[in-house]
């Protein structure tokens, strides 16, 4: 499985980005049997969890630091997950990776789940 996030960029503090992470591979299966989550890390700090979404969407979680400011949605016609950002912070400048598990959502926060992971898109935020 492969994951390519795309959307990050520099922007400054209180604006909006939105960024895309589509799936795809020769052993990908079907997106909607995949769980995807949103992390973030910053050089020389652990990467930390965003957002996650369950198989069809009816579920969604984020870490306090991002909640009402962030959602997360997918398209399983398109293998995409999206994660609109509104008012950003300077203290959201990070590398974003997406990640997907095939595996039930309960702790979606948590790194271990997840068994794909997508090479990460840059994000500035500028005070």
């Amino acid at each position: 499985v492969q994951l390519q996030a795309s959307g990050g960029g520099l922007v400054q503090a209180v604006g909006s980005l939105r960024l895309s992470c589509a799936a795809s591979g020769r052993t990908f299966s079907t997106f909607s049997r995949y769980i995807m989550g949103w992390f973030r890390q910053v050089p020389g700090k652990e990467r930390e969890f965003v957002a996650a979404i369950s198989w069809r969407g009816s579920s969604t979680d984020f870490a306090d630091s991002v909640k009402g400011r962030f959602t997360i949605s997918r398209d399983n016609n398109k293998n995409t997950v999206y994660l609109q950002m509104n008012s950003l912070k300077p203290e959201d400048t990070a590398i974003y990776s997406c990640a997907a598990a095939e595996r039930s959502y309960g702790g979606s926060y948590r790194l271990a789940k997840y068994d794909y992971w997508g090479q990460g898109t840059q994000v500035t935020v500028s005070s």
